[in-house]
């Protein structure tokens, strides 16, 4: 199999317990990374690794969510590889999430902010631009202060709204701004959601349909 592998606590989490499996069971598969963070985990725990202009497409891809709704629509992005996991998921034959029961929401945005990954150039006005859109901005930082940088070599804005009552529209709207590469905002992007509970595990066929911008 080639297999998309995500970015974040999950993620990595995730991607241990697979090297586990290589190491115990003899499990191979051929794996597409979302960040140069995953990618070098992923080394270490001895999983082969393509890029992803190297293969026609993916099986399966694995990744995590800040926020899922019960019409399987997600906020993801704290990471930090928002660009990346949604080219990736959108290559996938399959898209599995895995989240911990905390993360389901009735209303998406109550609790997370929206990650927005933007053009170093002109930054200052493009988060202008997305505060007249009615949200509440943030440039991303590190812990040191400085301007975290994605792997791509953009900024995130983190965009924060009273609640998201049409996470479809607002996705098209965040896009409309000129120097916004791309939202956290993943819709038709779930086929199977794995909920980790304290009492085991409950896996949900979503039967969601396909993002439009991924063919």
């Amino acid at each position: 199999m080639t297999v998309g592998l995500g970015t974040g606590t999950t993620a990595s989490l995730m991607l241990r317990r697979l090297g586990e499996r290589i190491r115990d069971e003899g499990l191979t598969f051929v794996a597409v990374p979302t960040s140069l963070a995953t990618a070098e985990l992923a080394r270490e725990l001895g999983v082969e690794l393509r890029d992803i202009d190297d293969v026609p497409a993916l099986d399966l891809n694995i990744d995590g969510a800040d926020e899922i709704d019960s019409e399987f629509r997600m906020i993801k992005g704290r990471g930090g590889a928002l660009l990346r996991e949604k080219i990736v998921a959108c290559v996938a034959k399959r898209r599995v999430t895995v989240v911990t029961d905390d993360k389901q929401v009735d209303r998406l945005g109550v609790g997370a902010s929206v990650p927005v990954e933007v053009s170093r150039m002109g930054a200052k006005h493009i988060e202008r631009r997305l505060q007249r859109l009615g949200s509440e901005t943030e440039l991303r930082r590190n812990a040191d202060g400085l301007s975290f940088v994605t792997d791509g070599g953009n900024l995130i804005i983190d965009c924060r709204f009273p609640g998201i009552d049409d996470p479809a529209d607002l996705d098209s709207r965040l896009k409309s701004v000129v120097g916004v590469f791309e939202t956290g905002l993943f819709i038709g992007l779930c086929d199977v959601l794995i909920i980790g509970k304290d009492d085991g595990v409950e896996r949900i066929e979503t039967h969601a349909r396909r993002s439009p911008g991924c063919g």
